[in-house]
């Protein structure tokens, strides 16, 4: 089973993801964290990935799915897998190389996004990239929720609640 979290930033994605991935005995992917590590070493491509990110733009769709598509060849995905981060916009979901079964889609508000990423304290966190990576959600992001929805497999879930709640009704919901 394939399982994709959309939300946006700071909607606790990643958190569901791992939560989903322990219930169901698979692997959990984030994106950001495959990007956060591939900016780690000291070549162009590396320091252009975290040059990006510490903008709060978005990495080339290029490099994105290359790196995506690189894990997923591992071993531990061939019985499925749980992402989240991924795809951002429409033309990587149509280029993403994954059957997938459900996505779930963790709905947050603007205003809640923006007190829950600056109450974490990250220094990439600054009100100003706060505000741009919200925008580009809902300009490159949100699309994608159209995409899914289209094709029947979207999970609209209230992401609002505390997460042991979030996490039963997506377990609820998957099946």
């Amino acid at each position: 089973m394939n399982i994709l979290i959309l939300g946006p930033v700071g909607s606790g994605k990643s958190t569901q993801a791992e939560l989903l991935a322990q219930h169901l005995g698979l692997p959990h992917l984030s994106v950001g964290d495959l990007l956060y590590y591939a900016s780690q070493s000291d070549d162009p491509e590396a320091r252009a990935i975290k040059e990006k990110m510490e903008k709060g733009e978005l990495v080339d769709h290029q490099t994105v799915l290359r790196l995506v598509e690189d894990h997923l060849k591992q071993s531990e995905h061939a019985s499925g897998t749980i992402i989240d981060g991924f795809p951002r916009n429409t033309e990587e979901a149509e280029m993403f190389p994954l059957h997938l079964d459900k996505v779930i889609y963790l709905k947050v508000s603007d205003q809640e996004v923006e007190k829950r990423l600056l109450a974490r304290g990250r220094g990439d966190d600054t009100p100003e990239i706060v505000k741009k990576r919200i925008e580009i959600y809902h300009q490159e992001t949100e699309p994608v929720l159209d995409y899914y929805r289209q094709k029947g497999i979207l999970v609209e879930v209230d992401g609002e609640r505390d997460v042991d709640a979030i996490s039963a009704d997506i377990q609820l919901r998957i099946v």
